[in-house]
């Protein structure tokens, strides 16, 4: 059976979303707020570019066709892990990857309501002041936990 994202969520039925840190050549990561328009986390700030992952699409898949979606970019992301997701709006298997994006994008503005880009230390003040998704806390500790394990 298949169902939305939407059904799921509101089920609180286990669904993949598949995310991208984007760092640019200089490691700045890209920062967004979300349109105002969005259903889910209207005007939030978000450290990460994602969505849904479709029935027989990969994570990977997925995270290539959102960059292209939201920023009009097409590079091929790393998946780094995943892990299943408690906060945000219900249980989700989340995908993490990075991708170094060039500096110039072309956001989509339903999706898109601003975006820069920050150093890692501009990033981690910014996470205690602006108000982010629950998705963009959860993520990108895990991503710099993932960066700094030892291999």
């Amino acid at each position: 059976m298949t169902v939305s994202r939407r059904q799921a969520v509101r089920e609180g039925w286990l669904h993949r979303v598949a995310v991208t840190v984007c760092r640019d050549e200089r490691g700045r990561i890209l920062v967004h707020r979300r349109s105002e328009q969005l259903s889910r986390f209207p005007g939030l700030y978000e450290v990460v570019v994602g969505g849904a992952v479709d029935v027989g699409e990969s994570y990977e898949q997925a995270a290539a066709r959102e960059l292209a979606e939201e920023l009009g970019i097409r590079v091929l992301p790393r998946l780094l892990f995943t892990f299943i997701n408690r906060s945000g709006l219900s249980p989700h298997w989340l995908g993490v990857h990075e991708a170094v994006v060039p500096d110039t994008v072309a956001a989509d503005p339903d999706e898109v309501a601003w975006h820069g880009r920050l150093t890692e230390p501009e990033l981690r003040s910014a996470l205690l002041e602006w108000r982010f998704t629950p998705d963009s806390h959860e993520a990108f500790s895990r991503y710099l936990a993932f960066r700094t394990a030892p291999s």
